[in-house]
């Protein structure tokens, strides 16, 4: 009761700082399903492109020992022990590039997910993890029951499949009763492989719908209470690398939204080498212009670059560049002292887009 009532007042959404700690304990999202999807498009694979090399290699073996038995000499137990270790090689050889691809496709679908790290505290010895009541909670819980579901789910898809495959290939599976014995295990591969097929779009779906709960599960677990924010925020303010980075990712997020709004601005202002400030104004929307964009030296010459690139009209008034910039912050409106000067250029470029309709050829 104390865990649940715990977990209910976390509401908040966790910080970076959180989930970057989270993953460097080794503590990230991992769908089960998906590296089961993996393991099965192996075995697919393997099935259509390396199965019939395998057996051909495993009946070649296995056909020159049956065909030779009366020349082989055995003298005892040793010589015995090493015909069918040398039986057993060639057989493991032809099925190893069966297993490598099989693994080969579970180990890519986990490295899809979160390429691998070094996490000291998964190795560090956790008694909970081998506790009889933890391991109960474990089994009660939800994740516990979403788990069960999935084990009941495969079991039911495995058999409705394999019960689908046989009943369409009824007629196929009586004739083998016909056929010579050696096109037999051909027989038994094609069916096979269309069961594996179907299997893999089940997969396919578990595997959509694995990664979507794991995800959501993983950050779930990472909410923060309230308390917790304050101890964070408390932390990190006295940490210089925290606050430095803190800084940067809301500069980042800043400049990606002002530079999405490049293209709906009505006009930029420069200085033009220091300066640059994206005004927007649309008579039906109401209001004073408003600053969508604006930045000093190098990011005035990206604005300027976006601005050209989507044909937003460049304006050169040095003063009014400035007084821009250092009075006016993003969205908000110009003061009513740089009205009249806005308004002259809004002026302007609508005079010039009249005269540049009215030459343009029909």
């Amino acid at each position: 009761m104390a865990e649940g009532d715990d977990q209910e007042s976390k509401t908040e959404e966790p910080t970076e700082r959180r989930i970057q700690e989270a993953i460097d304990r080794g503590n990230v999202p991992h769908a089960r399903e998906a590296v089961t999807l993996g393991s099965l498009l192996g075995i697919l694979i393997a099935f259509k492109l390396l199965v019939g090399w395998s057996a051909l290699g495993a009946t070649a073996t296995l056909r020159s020992v049956l065909e030779n038995v009366g020349q082989i000499q055995l003298g005892g137990r040793e010589d015995a022990y090493h015909l069918i270790m040398a039986v057993l090689l060639n057989v493991g050889l032809s099925v190893v590039p069966l297993l490598l691809v099989i693994a080969a496709g579970g180990i890519i679908a986990s490295l899809g997910q979160n390429l691998p790290q070094a996490a000291s505290e998964r190795v560090k010895p956790n008694f909970s993890r081998i506790s009889p009541g933890s391991g109960f909670k474990r089994i009660y819980s939800l994740q516990g029951v979403v788990e069960f579901g999935k084990t009941v789910t495969k079991l039911i898809a495995v058999m409705l499949v394999t019960a689908m495959v046989l009943r369409s290939q009824a007629v196929i599976i009586f004739n083998t009763l016909q056929v010579d014995l050696g096109d037999v295990p051909n027989v038994i591969l094609e069916m096979a492989g269309d069961t594996v097929s179907v299997l893999c779009v089940v997969a396919l779906t578990m595997a959509f719908g694995d990664i979507a709960w794991s995800r959501f599960k993983w950050r779930k677990d990472l909410r923060m209470s309230r308390e917790d924010m304050k101890e964070e925020f408390k932390q990190s303010e006295g940490n210089p690398q925290l606050r430095a980075r803190a800084r940067s990712v809301a500069r980042q997020r800043m400049s990606r939204s002002m530079f999405a709004k490049i293209p709906s601005a009505t006009m930029v202002v420069t200085n033009p080498t220091h300066f640059a400030v994206a005004l927007r104004y649309v008579r039906e929307e109401g209001g004073a212009p408003v600053v969508v964009a604006k930045g000093l030296d190098y990011l005035a010459l990206r604005i300027k670059e976006a601005a050209a690139l989507h044909d937003v009209p460049l304006i050169e008034n040095k003063p009014l560049a400035r007084a821009l910039y250092e009075s006016v912050e993003l969205d908000q409106s110009i003061p009513p002292e740089l009205y009249r000067a806005v308004a002259e250029i809004i002026h302007f470029l609508q005079l010039r887009n009249r005269y540049t309709h009215a030459i343009r050829p029909s």
